[in-house]
C-alpha cells in the first residue's frame, strides 16, 4: 500500500479519502480464559459459548492509550512510505483517555515527533473508530486536510470490575490505525459513511464514574442481553442504508469488518448480509473487545495477512454505548 500520489496537489472539489496504510498494536501481555478462573467465578466453556472469547491482551504500565496509538500509527505510516512530518491531523478514538486533558491525540502527535497541524480525541465508546474516520474523510473531502492519522487505542482493563464476570471476561487492550489520504474521486476510497446515536439508551452500556469524579472514577456497566438485541436490528439498518448510498447490494461486499463485541453478534451480521464466514474478518476471539480499537486492529491484520486486496469492497460497521453507531464502506 505504499504511496505514490502527492496528497496535497488535488483540488478539493475532485477529492476522495482513501486508506493508503493501516496499523495495530497489542499489548505484551496474554490473559487467558483460564487466567480469568483465578480471580473470578467463570470459566473457558461459560466465556467461550457466550462470547468466543478465549484471550486477550491486557496493557502493561507503560502501554498506555497514548504509546499504543502511536505504535499503530507509526505502523500505518510505514506501510503507506509516508513521513510522520506530512501529517496534517491526528483524530484518535478512545474512552480510556490516558488524561481529561491534553487530549491523548495530542501525545500521540509528539510521540510520532510532529509539530503542525492539529490533533484531538473522540469519545463514541465502541463506534469511535468509525466516528472518527466518517471526520476525516470530511476534513479531506471538504481541502481542510490531505493526511490524515485515524486512531482507535483504548485501555479498557484501567476501567473494568475484576470481581464482574459479565463485563471484566469481555474487554481487552489495544489500539489501531489507519492513514487517511487523499486521492482523485472514482478510484479507491470511503465511498461514504453513516452515523447515528440515541442517547435514550445511554444506560444499557456504560461507565459510572469519570477521570474528574476522584472519589468515583468508575468501571463499566452493561445490560448484556438488551445491547445484543439493539445490536443486531441497529447494525443492519446501517449496513443497508450505506449499502443502498452507493447503490450496491450484500453480494457486492468482498469483506465485512465488525466490531468485535460477541462472536454470536458477528455470526449474525455475516448471515443477515449471506456472507460466508470466511469473508468476515474475525478476531474476538485473540483479542476480546477492544472498543474503539477493535476495527482497525480487525482491519490491519485482515490487509496485512494478505486477504483484503486491492479492489476489494469493505464495509465497517460498529455499536457502542451510547448508543452510538454506524457504518463505513472502503473500496481498497
Amino acid at each position: 500500500m505504499a504511496d505514490t500520489s502527492v496528497a496535497g496537489n488535488i483540488p478539493a472539489s475532485g477529492r476522495r479519502s482513501r486508506i493508503a496504510g493501516v496499523g495495530g498494536y497489542l499489548p505484551e501481555k496474554i490473559v487467558t480464559n483460564a487466567d480469568l478462573t483465578r480471580i473470578v467465578d467463570t470459566s473457558d466453556e461459560w466465556i467461550t459459548a457466550r462470547t468466543g472469547i478465549k484471550q486477550r491482551h491486557l496493557a502493561g504500565s507503560h502501554e498506555t492509550a497514548a504509546f499504543m496509538g502511536a505504535q499503530a500509527a507509526a505502523a500505518a505510516l510505514a506501510q503507506a512510505g509516508v513521513a510522520a512530518a506530512s501529517v496534517d491531523a491526528i483524530i484518535l478514538a478512545t474512552a480510556t483517555p490516558d488524561e481529561a486533558f491534553p487530549a491523548t491525540a495530542v501525545r500521540v502527535q509528539a510521540l510520532l515527533g510532529i509539530t503542525t497541524g492539529f490533533a484531538f480525541d473522540i469519545s463514541a465508546a465502541c463506534s469511535g473508530f468509525i466516528y472518527a474516520l466518517s471526520v476525516a474523510d470530511s476534513l479531506i473531502r471538504g481541502g481542510t486536510a490531505s493526511r490524515v492519522l485515524v486512531i482507535g487505542s483504548e485501555v479498557y482493563s484501567r476501567i473494568l470490575d475484576w470481581q464482574d464476570r459479565t463485563t471484566c471476561v469481555l474487554f481487552g487492550d489495544g489500539a489501531g490505525a489507519v492513514l487517511l489520504q487523499a486521492a482523485p474521486a472514482g478510484g479507491a476510497g470511503i465511498l461514504s459513511t453513516h452515523l447515528h446515536a440515541n442517547g435514550a439508551y445511554g444506560d444499557m452500556l456504560y461507565v459510572d464514574g469519570a477521570v474528574g469524579q476522584r472519589d468515583r472514577p468508575g468501571t463499566v456497566v452493561m445490560k448484556g442481553q438488551e445491547v445484543f438485541r439493539h445490536a443486531v436490528s441497529k447494525l443492519s439498518a446501517a449496513v443497508d442504508e450505506a449499502l443502498e448510498a452507493n447503490g450496491l447490494t450484500h453480494a457486492d461486499i468482498d469483506w465485512l469488518v465488525p466490531h468485535q463485541a460477541n462472536l454470536r453478534i458477528i455470526d449474525a451480521m455475516g448471515r443477515r448480509l449471506s456472507l460466508p464466514p470466511e469473508r468476515v474478518v474475525i478476531t474476538v476471539d485473540r483479542h476480546a473487545n477492544t472498543s474503539a480499537a477493535s476495527v482497525p486492529l480487525a482491519l490491519a491484520e485482515a490487509v496485512n495477512d494478505g486477504r483484503i486486496q486491492p479492489g476489494h469492497l469493505v464495509l465497517m460497521e460498529a455499536l457502542g454505548g451510547g448508543l452510538t453507531w454506524g457504518s463505513a464502506l472502503a473500496r481498497f
